[in-house]
């Protein structure tokens, strides 16, 4: 029989407690006892204080744990991708509860420390399902215990769904039985007996000390055993601790009892004098020390093996009793001794499989199974013998031991990074054990004195990074207090300390984490060993671990392996250290490219790690001596490269045939398994060819004589299990790259932080997430295997490809798919690590550019892969098989028959990573090398567009020209302008010529400027107008402009909160167009704008005009749009009111909210607010009349005269302090008018009919009477208009004035005609129809003018002049 090997996987890593779904259940006890704080020295809560095993067809393997002492109980499925379910129980389950599949349920029967026995159904779904979508439909019922007072620490055994069996005091038992199974609507209807083991005598004396033949506490039961469920058998068996065996029976009680003998075929030694034998009692905890069991021939008889344990013996830690049951009685079968390898160990399970007796032991906190075959055929004779012992353990795997940390540090490279590295190696430590140990680490460090690091207040990512950085945080460089030098060396032991410190922490963690606890079995002959944290299974060896396990117990080799243990005592006497520098030295030629022969390099690597001078001479004669035993040493070397390198053939069951005609379910649980499998078969693998390599150098003078192939095989296998060992060494993290929100934290760990009144102040969602090994992620990229192990193992590791290579100077296709593996799942360093060992083929190289491209090294990446593109095309001088490796990696949908092809998957590549400059390069290679027959108007696309992207305008311009797709110009040519724009390239824009498709870029800019918000920068009316300035097209410029200016404006009518902001860029608008327009000839100072059709501007002239938007570009061709004609001085008119409404909101803010201020209120603003000089300004660029202005300014000048001081105070800074008005002379009522005087002068004359100055002397004689108007008015007057001058002082009743400004007419037209003989009869006219008016008036007044007989005697003189001149004529 096989010795076997057990492997393992981590509970913590798989199935983090996050991920399972939290059942609470209910109690009908009105009170309940909290559950004990724990002790610091207690396990942690998470690791399992009891497990069991149900393994059924139909939910396959499903395992049942306790959990925080007891008040969780979780399920897990071994078999399924089911998150695991946990229940949260209101009090401690005592040891030990049950599962069973009852119909298409699953039943759990407990009993709580509060006497309660509770049944959890859990609903079933068909297929690998489970519970995964019946948790809400779970259900519970309770029933209240009423015999339980005083056995709240008793042992409880369930039988099956329908009996339960409880400890009591003394030895006797409760036993508890239902008849009919509660369902969601009914209860349990369970009825309650006691059974005492004696009679009430026996009863009675074990109160009386001196009467009892047994110690205090010995009968008490410390294991029970049942017939396995189902089954019909009802029957019990019970042990106590004086080591007797009872036999109970249901209805009835106990029928037989007897006393187990402590060693083999003996009874105790009587005390001199005749005295009793002393009591040796057993442990006083619940112990598995039996099993009931049944053979298949005979069914009805049923069989009792008892264990009874010996843990001071030297032989074996204990012997099995073989007891038969017949007819109520006992009898003995025979005794089974158990092996020296088993002498001070814990015997924690034992069953019984196909007459297989499996045990599993406790040695030194490790797993150990034995196992023997019982001959049930032998049971009814009287010669039973047991056969020997195998006994089973896990492969040797390095402690991280002080001595061993010591070896790391021999290595090049960090210390915390290397002791970071051995930490995290898949196995060494489970995800819990490392979680615990930071957070226990970090509550010690922040319990110093003093601030605590800022490392501890950090939240990081994953448990790694949380080590990283705070391991070590407390630690600190400090100085020599007498020198004032840096104290290295205290430092780095200080650190080294601690990091001793914490990985001590992980190893006490993880060694309470691998107690084992019970066994399982999983079909017939699939053993399941379950430990505190950890589940594994009891597999075969394959020959590379049994050669390995026998070398590492210095066991005698097969013959034809003789040549490892020769090996093996080599290394022994090399040591060490040299085997580590050995082996670092090899792995640097792995590195390096091969350029000598094998034997060079092996005698040249012996004279520089001076092989020979670490052996003496006796160690060199004895390897010598032995390596004569070896005839044939070319058929021992291949014989051992077939052990490192081989797998050996499947052997399949025949449930295996089964299970391949229906796929297995997805069980991360066997994955994992198989990936601790590789891990321990490749690290045997390794060591073993570590020690061949070991002989090459010690033969290193003979190696000239060698086959050149058989150096080079040995290599190439050493380079592959060297890759492999890295690999296994691998964590991946969390595949999926998700973390479930904080918030998502299960109800069970809420409960163990609250009763711990602690948080964790490290971790941030880094044990949300399985944590796989690297293996594990690559074995979830593949089928899984039914065949079990080693076969699933072997058939990875053959699939990989790695020990397939015959020489390390060559790659071949299957190393190089498997490194294109790696790095499209993610594992770039990984996958850099395994492609440095290779060569650099055409392959190897394409793979190394793509992972610099992963890893954001591009111009790394185009390097190599344009010295790959050198093995397309007829020149290319690949081997076939450097062929086949590039082709097996490149994409199978493209054809790669030229380079052409080649560099379109290459610029693919770039492309998908963005690196355009890469892409342009590669697409201009491929547009070189473009057979002719081939559009390749695509790549003309990507090499404008990517030097558009890129901002090399000039490249993209000349692109554009030198492209011969006309509809691709035009198509680019848009793209390349906005870009450009958007770049603020305006000045290189509008120096490019663009030959032949100019109209495209007016037509984009144009569409840019007609559509987008002027208020977006860039500007595209400002770059169309340089656009049409820099070409002399000033027209179009001022078009351009003028349209900015009304976009502006209807934004501004739209909000007129953007008045402030924007109304200066309208007038900035404004301006440039009147400038280019300035720059047309007069003649052609226009241009015409589109307009809307309802526009009703011309209405109100004052009004802005409309501009069209996203006007259709039919209505562009000539003859078919709307349009006006727009002339310099309109737009100058639109300025000059934009410049005026300006200038009145900034005074009176409250006009801002006034869109349609007409011209004339606004002159009439700026002369009440004594801003004349704008005021007239104002009006006359927008030919507003400004009658009420001087009407305004006149009464401005009066008060001025009458009262100075009151106008002094106003705001006069417009007019009378400007410094032109200050420095003439005079009063300021001698500047005011003066002012208004010049006014006058400039703004009235024949054009205006003088009605300004008119409207002055109106407003003089209406509010001022008494005084005469100023002579210089009534001058203006007298010369152009003196008949108006009669009318006005007429009006007023200035009768005086009247007079004179006649006779001042007279005295003119006799001069006038005194000089100029009349020559018709106008030449001699004078108003006498209103000087008749005058004189009916003055006449008429209450006081005539004294001169008014004057007027009229000098009046009929003048007629009778007029008369004779006439006659005369």
């Amino acid at each position: 029989m096989d010795n076997g090997l057990i492997v393992a996987a981590q509970l913590s890593s798989l199935f983090p407690s996050v991920q399972a779904t939290s059942v609470p259940i209910q109690t009908t006890r009105h009170t309940t006892s909290l559950p004990p704080v724990p002790d610091a020295s207690d396990p942690s809560t998470e690791h399992a204080s009891y497990s069991s095993v149900l393994h059924t067809p139909d939910t396959g393997t499903i395992l049942l744990r306790v959990l925080h002492s007891g008040l969780i109980l979780e399920l897990v499925s071994l078999s399924t991708a089911v998150h695991p379910v946990r229940f949260v129980f209101p009090a401690l389950v005592l040891p030990s509860p049950a599962v069973f599949l009852y119909e298409t349920e699953l039943h759990i029967v407990a009993v709580t420390n509060a006497g309660s026995l509770y049944r959890v159904v859990i609903p079933l779904d068909g297929g690998l399902d489970l519970w995964q979508h019946q948790t809400p439909h779970i259900w519970t019922r309770e029933y209240h215990i009423m015999n339980f007072s005083g056995i709240n620490k008793g042992l409880v055994h369930v039988q099956g769904t329908h009996c339960v069996v409880l400890s009591l005091p003394n030895g006797a038992i409760l036993r508890l039985e239902t008849e009919f199974l509660a369902s969601d609507s009914s209860d349990d209807e369970w009825t309650e007996m006691i059974y005492q083991h004696g009679s009430f005598l026996s009863s009675l004396t074990s109160f009386l000390p001196a009467l009892a033949s047994t110690p205090s506490g010995g009968s008490d039961i410390i294991s029970i055993a049942t017939h396995q469920w189902p089954t019909d058998v009802g029957h019990v068996w019970t042990l106590s601790r004086d080591r007797n065996l009872r036999f109970w029976k249901a209805k009835i009680g106990c029928v037989a009892t007897k006393m187990l003998s402590l060693l083999p075929g003996r009874e105790p030694t009587p005390l001199p004098g005749g005295g009793p034998a002393p009591h040796i009692l057993l442990e006083p905890e619940p112990q598995t020390l039996l099993r009931v069991f049944s053979t298949p021939a005979n069914e009805d008889h049923i069989y009792v093996l008892a264990f009874v344990p010996t843990p001071s013996s030297p032989a074996s830690g204990g012997s099995f009793q073989l007891i038969g049951t017949i007819s109520d009685q006992f009898h003995d079968i025979g005794t089974i001794e158990c092996s020296r390898q088993s002498a001070h160990c814990r015997l924690q399970d034992f069953m019984v499989i196909a007459d297989v007796l499996y045990t599993l032991w406790d040695r030194q906190g490790q797993s150990m199974v034995e196992r023997t075959i019982l001959n049930t055929a032998d049971f009814t004779e009287n010669n039973f013998h047991a056969l020997p012992w195998n006994t089973s353990s896990y492969a040797t795997e390095p402690e991280l031991t002080p001595a061993y940390l010591e070896e790391l540090l021999i290595l090049p490279g960090s210390m915390p990074d290397k002791f970071l590295r051995a930490i995290m190696r898949p196995g060494m430590f489970s995800a819990l054990t490392l979680r615990t140990a930071i957070e226990q680490y970090s509550d010690n460090s922040a319990s110093f004195a003093g601030p605590p690091p800022p490392q501890l207040n950090t939240l990081y990512d994953s448990v790694a990074e949380t080590i990283a950085a705070v391991v070590g945080c407390t630690v600190t460089l400090n100085r020599d207090p007498h020198t004032g030098a840096l104290q290295h060396t205290k430092y780095w032991s200080a650190l080294k300390r601690d990091w001793e410190g914490f990985v001590a922490r992980c190893r006490e963690l993880e060694r309470s984490a691998r107690w084992p606890l019970v066994l399982g079995a999983k079909g017939q002959g699939d053993i399941i060993v379950v430990e505190r944290e950890r589940v594994g299974s009891l597999v075969a060896e394959d020959l590379a671990v049994r050669l390995h396990r026998n070398l590492e117990a210095d066991r005698q080799i097969d013959p034809p392996h003789e040549i490892f243990g020769i090996l093996w005592g080599l290394q022994s006497k090399l040591g060490t250290q040299f085997m580590l520098s050995l082996e670092s030295r090899l792995i640097d030629i792995l590195h390096q490219e091969i350029a000598f022969s094998f034997s060079d390099i092996i005698q040249d690597q012996v004279l520089r790690v001076k092989f020979g001078e670490t052996l003496d001479d006796g160690a060199k004669s004895w390897m010598a001596g032995r390596l004569q035993s070896i005839t044939d040493m070319d058929s021992a070397i291949r014989s051992a490269l077939d052990v490192i390198g081989g797998f050996e053939s499947d052997v399949k069951r025949e449930e295996d045939e089964v299970e391949l005609l229906l796929p297995p379910p997805q069980s991360d649980w066997s994955r994992a398994l198989t990936a601790t499998y590789v891990s321990v078969t490749v690290a045997a693998r390794y060591d073993l060819c570590l020690a061949l390599l070991t002989l090459l150098f010690f033969l290193a003078d003979q190696l000239d004589d060698w086959d050149p192939a058989l150096l080079a095989e040995v290599f190439a296998v050493f380079r592959g299990i060297a890759m492999m060992r890295y690999l296994t060494r691998q964590p991946a993290g969390d595949p999926s790259g998700s973390t479930p929100a904080a918030e998502d934290i299960a109800a069970d760990d809420v409960i163990m932080r609250l009763r711990n009144m602690q948080v964790s102040r490290s971790l941030r969602g880094s044990h949300f997430a399985p944590t796989y090994s690297l293996i594990h992620r690559l074995l979830l990229a593949q089928i899984d295997d039914p065949v079990g192990l080693p076969a699933s193992a072997h058939r990875f590791l053959d699939s990989t490809g790695l020990l397939r290579s015959i020489s390390p100077a060559h790659a071949t296709q299957y190393e190089i798919l498997f490194c294109e593996r790696l790095r499209a799942l993610g594992y770039y360093e990984t996958a850099r690590e395994i492609i440095s060992c290779l060569p650099r083929t055409a392959g190897v190289t394409y793979i190394q550019a793509r992972l610099w491209l992963n890893i954001g090294r591009p111009d790394d990446a185009a390097y190599l892969l344009e010295k790959v593109a050198g093995a397309f095309g007829p020149d290319q001088a690949l081997t076939q098989e450097d062929h086949d490796a590039l082709s097996a990696v490149l994409p199978p949908a493209d054809p790669f028959d030229t380079v052409f092809f080649f560099y379109l998957h290459i610029a693919k590549l770039f492309k998908t990573a963005l690196l355009v400059q890469h892409e342009v390069f590669f697409t201009q290679l491929a547009l070189s090398v473009a057979p002719p027959d081939v559009d390749t108007s695509s790549l003309w696309h990507t090499i404008i567009k990517g030097y558009t992207d890129l901002s090399l305008y000039d490249d993209a311009h000349s692109a554009l020209i030198a492209t011969p797709y006309e509809k691709l110009k035009r198509d680019c040519v848009g793209q390349l302008v906005y870009r450009m724009c958007e770049d603020s390239a305006i000045e290189k824009l509008v120096s490019f010529n663009f030959p032949g498709f100019a109209d495209e870029v007016e037509e984009a800019l144009a569409f840019k400027a007609r559509n987008v918000d002027p208020r977006i920068q860039p500007s595209y009316s400002r770059i169309l107008y340089s656009w049409h300035t820099l070409r002399g097209d000033h027209r179009n410029a001022a078009l351009v402009m003028y349209q900015r200016a009304r976009k502006l404006q209807d934004l501004i009518a739209s909000d007129m909160s953007l008045a402030g902001t924007l109304e200066a860029q309208q007038k900035e608008a404004y301006l440039v167009a009147i400038n280019s327009l300035s720059l047309v000839d007069q003649k052609n100072a226009w241009f015409l704008l589109p307009v809307l059709g309802a526009d009703s501007s011309r209405e109100h002239p004052y009004k802005r005009r409309r501009l069209s938007k996203h006007i259709p570009e039919s209505k562009f061709t000539p003859g078919t749009h709307n349009s006006e004609i727009m002339t310099l001085s309109e737009i100058q008119y639109e300025l000059a009111l934009l410049t005026a409404r300006m200038e009145i909101v900034q005074r009176e803010p409250a006009l801002s909210t006034f869109t349609d201020l007409p011209p004339e209120s606004i002159v009439l603003r700026f002369a009440q607010s004594n801003r004349f000089n704008l005021a007239m300004a104002t009006a006359s660029s927008l030919k507003v009349d400004m009658t009420d202005l001087f009407a305004h300014l006149t009464t401005q000048c009066l008060r001025l005269s009458r009262n100075p001081d009151a106008v002094i105070q106003e705001d006069n800074s417009d007019w009378l302090l400007t410094d032109k008005i200050s420095s003439w002379p005079g009063t300021a009522a001698d500047r005011g008018w003066r002012f208004l005087r010049q006014s006058l002068d400039r703004h009235d004359g024949p054009n205006t009919d003088h009605k300004y100055t008119k409207i002055t002397l109106e407003t003089i004689l209406g509010l001022q009477r008494t005084s005469p108007p100023p002579p210089w008015l009534i001058h203006s007057l007298e010369e152009h208009h003196p008949e108006y001058l009669l009318r006005v002082n007429l009006r007023y009743e200035n009768f005086d004035q009247c007079i004179t400004h006649i006779f001042s007419m007279i005295q003119k037209a006799d001069a006038r005609l005194s000089r100029d003989p009349a020559k018709h009869a106008a030449s001699t006219w004078l108003p006498y129809t209103l000087i008749d008016q005058v004189l009916v008036a003055a006449t008429a007044s209450n006081s005539p003018p004294a001169s008014l007989s004057k007027l009229r005697t000098e009046l009929s003189n003048r007629v009778k002049r007029m008369q004779k001149h006439s006659t005369f004529k």
